[in-house]
C-alpha cells in the first residue's frame, strides 16, 4: 500500500530554494504569486492551461432538482460554477509508468 502524502506550498518553496539557489522567503513568494494568478484567472472564468502538466477547466452547472438519498425528498440544486481538472498526456502517461 502507498503512503499517502500530501504536496503543500512549503513543499513547492524549499523545491525553488534547493534547486534554483533562492532563498526561503524568495521562493515562497514565487509560489504564492503563482497561486494567486492562477487564482485570479479562475475567478475572472478563465481556464488554466500548464503545458506539460493540465488544465484547470471551469463548467457551469444548471439548476436540477436533486434527491435525498435518506428520505427521498426531492430539494432544488442551485446553480453554481465548479472547477475541474484535466490532466495532460504528458502527466497520465508518467504517473501510468510510476
Amino acid at each position: 500500500m502507498r503512503s499517502m502524502s500530501t504536496l503543500t506550498r512549503a513543499d513547492l518553496a524549499e523545491a525553488l530554494n534547493r534547486k534554483l539557489g533562492l532563498s526561503r522567503s524568495e521562493s515562497l513568494s514565487m509560489v504564492e504569486s503563482i497561486l494567486d494568478h492562477m487564482t485570479v484567472a479562475l475567478e475572472k472564468g478563465e481556464n488554466v492551461k500548464i503545458s506539460g502538466f493540465g488544465t484547470f477547466l471551469l463548467r457551469d452547472k444548471a439548476q436540477r432538482i436533486g434527491r435525498n438519498p435518506k428520505t427521498g425528498v426531492e430539494v432544488p440544486i442551485t446553480p453554481r460554477r465548479v472547477m475541474t481538472f484535466r490532466a495532460s498526456h504528458m502527466l497520465k502517461d508518467r504517473i501510468a509508468k510510476g
